[in-house]
């Protein structure tokens, strides 16, 4: 038997995945929930991507009260650089979407394109990634956390102690895992 070729469909999953099979228990109301879903997280990465070009490019938006625009115009403002991966260990990494360090001073922005209301500790794993990659001390640096969503932007003061406790808790972990690889040897 000779299969047909899908070149555009290689490394792609469709909607309904046998990967993901549940949804043959689905019912409609179910199944327009999960695509709806699916939909606003594809519009969520293309958001990033748009306003990774932006920042990048330096183009800023018309001034607004929206997520978008606070965020891109903010990041230039600042002088961020966006899609900064910070690097602990294979097992420990992350991407900010924006990030700046200057006279002491780590800015870290967040850009939040769902309506669940989103928390400052994504922001603080990234900033204690950041003190353990680039060795600043929590204690010896202001660090300021912003998440832009739902046309807002809320701006939080990380406590150097509770960012010492996630750095802790990474080095710990990372240990722990690398002696559980080990032991899988």
């Amino acid at each position: 038997m000779i299969f047909n070729s899908h070149y555009l469909q290689q490394g792609q999953h469709a909607f309904l995945s046998p990967s993901k099979y549940h949804w043959i228990n689905y019912d409609d109301e179910k199944l327009e929930r999960m695509f709806l879903a699916s939909m606003a997280a594809k519009r969520g990465t293309d958001l990033h991507d748009l306003a990774n070009n932006l920042i990048r490019l330096g183009v800023k938006l018309p001034r607004a009260q929206q997520t978008l625009n606070m965020y891109v115009n903010d990041a230039i403002g600042f002088q961020m650089k966006p899609e900064q991966t910070l690097w602990y260990s294979e097992d420990v990494f992350g991407t900010a979407d924006a990030i700046s360090f200057k006279r002491n001073k780590l800015k870290i922005a967040d850009l939040k394109t769902g309506v669940i209301v989103a928390s400052e500790h994504q922001l603080e794993v990234y900033a204690a990634l950041f003190c353990l990659e680039y060795r600043h001390k929590p204690m010896s640096i202001e660090i300021e956390l912003r998440i832009y969503q739902s046309d807002e932007v809320r701006i939080f003061k990380a406590d150097p102690d509770v960012i010492t406790h996630i750095m802790d808790r990474i080095i710990t972990l990372d240990k722990r895992i690398k002696e559980l690889r080990e032991e899988l040897e």
